[in-house]
């Protein structure tokens, strides 16, 4: 279930959590899951989700305690069959990689044989491209009904 709205969920991991300026910078808040607050990238080029769990100073998933690891995994996979109804890609990456922004991020990422990075990595390839504001909010609102219904 995906709370809107800020941060609605009373069982919030963290009431200390702080959301990196750079992940903030360039995403949509779409909600908040159990453990993790849920981002659009505000990029057009590919279609991109982030997972971010509200756990102040955790910087590796190895820094969770056992249950919310679990949590985040089962987040993942909500996650992940959000973007595959969402944009049917070729392909789904999921990656935790931390190496800009050390606060404990997890990128789920539609990949399309078409896409202009394919097949190398999204990460560092041509100019961001932000989605047109009604595009971003139509979208957003759809991720968001499927979140709801996984």
């Amino acid at each position: 279930m995906l709370y809107t709205g800020g941060m609605t969920d009373p069982a919030c991991p963290e009431p200390d959590f702080a959301l990196d300026p750079r992940l903030s910078a360039d995403t949509v808040h779409l909600g908040d899951l159990a453990l993790s607050r849920v981002l659009l990238m505000d990029d057009a080029r590919f279609p991109w989700l982030i997972l971010v769990p509200r756990v102040a100073g955790a910087s590796e998933i190895t820094d969770l305690p056992e249950d919310e690891a679990a949590t985040l995994w089962r987040e993942i996979r909500m996650a992940a069959g959000v973007m595959q109804a969402l944009a049917k890609p070729d392909k789904i990456n999921v990656g935790a990689l931390g190496n800009m922004v050390a606060q404990l991020h997890v990128h789920v990422i539609g990949r399309f044989r078409s896409d202009p990075a394919w097949p190398g990595p999204v990460w560092g390839f041509g100019t961001r491209t932000p989605y047109p504001l009604h595009a971003r909010a139509q979208l957003a609102e759809r991720a968001g009904a499927l979140f709801a219904a996984a």
